[in-house]
Parts: structure tokens; C-alpha cells; sequence
């Protein structure tokens, strides 16, 4: 039987996304999703192997990655573009349009933060590449970004630094940076995550990033970047096929007439449990003031406090009438305590 080229296109990148995941049933899952033979998919293995895409070692199945790292000192690097024309534009040159436009976007914010924010006199960029994505690493010995921001603001701990994060408009230069640059990156990379002074900032609810193994494989890529241990290191990954822009990106939460007006806030990832007081609730509706519109993402929050909703929809709502609070993804348990404490006023 002989396929369009479109449905043989279809059935590579879903074998190629099934050995990316690491699934051990590669075959079988794909026989089963397009009605074909394994002869059919192992065909079009070894083609993607004599193509380059895919190698085999033993009885697994890997894709072909290209690595490698550029080391810079922050005073020799005049600005962002100096590294991006040079060093990420043949990296990215073969993507489509809107994914370049990502990438460009993303990195130079990261490196720029660098730069201007840091206080690193070095920094690494390291790169993996293969036919399905591209992963960036950023690793600076600089004071740390949570560390940084804690500072600046004058917060109590290194996790309410990292709280601030997920809101946006968060900078330590404010007559120069608008602090939107960490905000729609971390909005517009498949993954991405902050790593500093042993804490985590990221936006995938589920996925746990473990510290010391992207460290490990860090070091085993360039040895140097074990002398950045007081520093940060920003992760970001995106599919070579993605269908993103950047544009729709900024437009959900920004507009020509109010600019960066609207913001949303992964409950689940600000706090370990779920909320229960008011003062959880003050520390999460600190700054809600910059926006207009402030959306409450309680996807995988189990339940929640009467404490704390009466603090964030009653006492901060009818204090600050002009900023719009949105909860959304509540199950029945937090949208009872929220309907209990508007209605009990």
C-alpha cells in the first residue's frame, strides 16, 4: 500500500516523538495509531536512519542530537545581538518562521537579563539539538536571580521572589526594563525553568526538574560551568514543529490601548499544599494593583482555605475594584469556598 506523502510525514514524527518520550512500545503504539504493519515501521526507521535523524544502539532507538556551549565574559559582549547573530542564528536559521521568531525573542531577553541584571563577569551558553527540538541553557555566576529579586524588594524569603515571578512586570531596573522579559518566554518555550540558590521557577505544573541532574548534565557537556554554582541557569526547550507565535503569545495578555494589562497565576506551583490563610493569600495578591486583570489558574489545587479566598476575593476585591479577578480550572471544592465567601458578605 502506498501512502500520500503527507501521511508518511505524519508517521515519521510520530515515531520520531515516541522515541523523544523514551517509549519502550514505539512499534506496537505506532502499528496500532495508523493501522500499518511493523514492517511499515521499521522501514521507515531505517530510512530515517540513513537520513541522520535517528540512530539505534542495542535494542534502543535514539535521536541524533548536535551539542555544544559558547563561553563568554559579560564585558567583552557589547549586547544581546552581538551573541544572537553570531552564535544562535545558524542554530535556528532552518526552523519555520514563527518558531526563529520565539527563539529570538526568548533569548536575547535571557541573555540580556544577564547582561544588565546578573552581576556575572561570566556566563555559558550551551545548546542540544536534534531533528524534533532544541533546548538552550543560559548558566551564570552571578548573584542568582531569586537572590536578586528577594533583595531588590525586600521580600522575606527566596520563594516569594519566585511568586513574584509568575506574575510579570517584575524588574530591578525599572527606568530601563519593563519586566515582561521572563514572563512571555517562560509563556512561549514548550519548558522552561529558572534554577538558583537550589530553588526552581517554572510553569509546567507537572513536570518535575531536578537540579543536580541538569547540573550533572550540564558539566558533562562543559566542564566550566561547575565553577557557576552560585549563579543561575535558565533552561528552555521548543519543538522544531511547534505552532506558536509569538505574537498570539503577547496578545493574550497585552494590548495596544492598556499594554501588559492582564497576568495568570498557576496556583499549584506557588504553593506546596493548598492555600489555607490570609497570609499565603497577601503574599499571592502583592502587585495584582499593575494589572487590570489578574486569572487564577487553580488547575490541580485540591481545595483551599475560607482564610485565604476571603482575603484574595473579598477583602483585596473590594479594596482594588479596578483589577478583574478570574478563577479558573476550580473543581467543586475551591469553587464552593469561593461562592461561600462572596455570599457571606
Amino acid at each position: 500500500m502506498s501512502f500520500t506523502r503527507n501521511k508518511r510525514d505524519a508517521i515519521k514524527h510520530y515515531i520520531l516523538e515516541q522515541i523523544d518520550q523514551g517509549c519502550i512500545d514505539m512499534v506496537k503504539k505506532t502499528v496500532d495509531a495508523f493501522e500499518i504493519t511493523s514492517t511499515s515501521v521499521y522501514r521507515y526507521i531505517k530510512e530515517m536512519e540513513i537520513d541522520g535523524i535517528l540512530s539505534k544502539k542495542g535494542h534502543k532507538y535514539s535521536l541524533i542530537e548536535k551539542n555544544g556551549s559558547f563561553m563568554y565574559e559579560t564585558r567583552n559582549v557589547s549586547d544581546e545581538m552581538d551573541i544572537m547573530e553570531r552564535d544562535i542564528e545558524p542554530l535556528i536559521e532552518k526552523c519555520p518562521e514563527n518558531v526563529q521568531r520565539i527563539w529570538r525573542y526568548c533569548l536575547s531577553e535571557m541573555i540580556n537579563n544577564v547582561l544588565d541584571h546578573s552581576n556575572a563577569d561570566r556566563f555559558a551558553l550551551i545548546y542540544k539539538k536534534n531533528y524534533m527540538s532544541i533546548s538552550f541553557f543560559i548558566v551564570d555566576n552571578g548573584v542568582g536571580i531569586f537572590r536578586k529579586i528577594k533583595d531588590y524588594y525586600r521580600l522575606s524569603s527566596l520563594d516569594d521572589a519566585i511568586s513574584e515571578l509568575f506574575k510579570g512586570k517584575l524588574t530591578t531596573d525599572k527606568a530601563n526594563h519593563s519586566g515582561e522579559g521572563i514572563f512571555f518566554s517562560s509563556n512561549a518555550a514548550d519548558r522552561f525553568a529558572a534554577f538558583s540558590d537550589g530553588k526552581v521557577f517554572t510553569r509546567n505544573k507537572y513536570e518535575e526538574v531536578n537540579i543536580d541532574t541538569l547540573r550533572f548534565n550540564l558539566n558533562k557537556e562543559d566542564g566550566s560551568v561547575s565553577e557557576m554554582d552560585k549563579g543561575t541557569i535558565v533552561y528552555l526547550k521548543l519543538s522544531n514543529f511547534s505552532t506558536k507565535s509569538m505574537a498570539k503569545i503577547m496578545d493574550k495578555f497585552s494590548n495596544i490601548d492598556n499594554g501588559f494589562y492582564k497576568t495568570s497565576i498557576p496556583i499549584k506551583n506557588i504553593f506546596d499544599d493548598y492555600p489555607v490563610s490570609r497570609s499565603q493569600a497577601k503574599r499571592l495578591v502583592r502587585r495584582f494593583e499593575s494589572f487590570k486583570e489578574v486569572v487564577l489558574d487553580f488547575e490541580g489545587v485540591d481545595d483551599a482555605g475560607q482564610g485565604f479566598m476571603h482575603e484574595v476575593f473579598v477583602v483585596y476585591g473590594k479594596s482594588h475594584p479596578g483589577v478583574k479577578l478570574v478563577p479558573v480550572n476550580a473543581n467543586k471544592n475551591v469553587k464552593r469556598m469561593i461562592n461561600h465567601v462572596m455570599n457571606t458578605t
